[in-house]
């Protein structure tokens, strides 16, 4: 609750009144993603997704999510019935991490567990940067895939930059990136409950909408 009532940074820039473009935050009971819609600049700059075999442009396809997390657990649980002792452990202590990237259909944006956010253009391109660089490089700068290691076809893992712990794991890296944003975030956000309550405490958001 104090990682979530703390603002980072301390102080929010002042709100721009240009065109927004809008991003949404998605939680599930442990984890949150950040989706964008497939605009032309998102499809140049994940262009190596479509490359790998995503199909990017199809009709169907209303959002392309991002998240980061621990390696053993996040590869190898895409269902909890299919939890195992190794990486459950793995994911709590320390893990090398990872990029997953899912194509998602359309869906109503006041479903329960997604926020949707506004930001200006400037912002919302350092979201996609940062994003970007959190994709480890092959010696040729393309980003790392993963073979043979996704839930189905609409999704895909890629070696992603840092270490993964209990600590500072998914719901952190997420904060990190809505900063880059301009956004205030919770000081520590372990948890999805926290990233998505910090959000609307600290940047003027309705408090009674379904993502909280």
């Amino acid at each position: 609750m104090l990682g979530a009532l703390i603002p980072r940074p301390l102080w929010s820039k002042e709100k721009s009144a240009v065109p927004m473009r809008r991003i949404l935050v998605l939680a599930n009971p442990i984890h949150t993603d950040i989706a964008f819609a497939p605009d032309p600049d998102i499809l140049s700059t994940f262009g190596f997704l479509a490359e790998d075999g995503l199909p990017l442009t199809h009709p169907d396809v209303g959002w392309i999510a991002f998240g980061w997390g621990g390696r053993a657990f996040y590869t190898q649980t895409p269902e909890w019935s299919q939890l195992k002792a190794g990486p459950l452990f793995r994911g709590l202590t320390y893990d090398a991490s990872v990029m997953h990237v899912t194509l998602i259909g359309q869906f109503d944006p006041e479903s329960e567990g997604v926020l949707a956010l506004e930001l200006p253009e400037a912002e919302f391109q350092h979201i996609i940067t940062s994003i970007r660089q959190s994709f480890r490089a092959e010696a040729s700068g393309r980003p790392d895939l993963i073979e043979g290691s996704r839930y189905g076809p609409a999704d895909l893992f890629y070696e992603a930059n840092g270490g993964f712990t209990a600590l500072m794991g998914c719901n952190t890296w997420s904060s990190a990136m809505l900063r880059q944003g301009g956004l205030q975030t919770g000081w520590w956000n372990p948890l999805p409950q926290s990233p998505m309550l910090s959000l609307r405490l600290h940047n003027g958001l309705e408090r009674g909408s379904k993502g909280a």
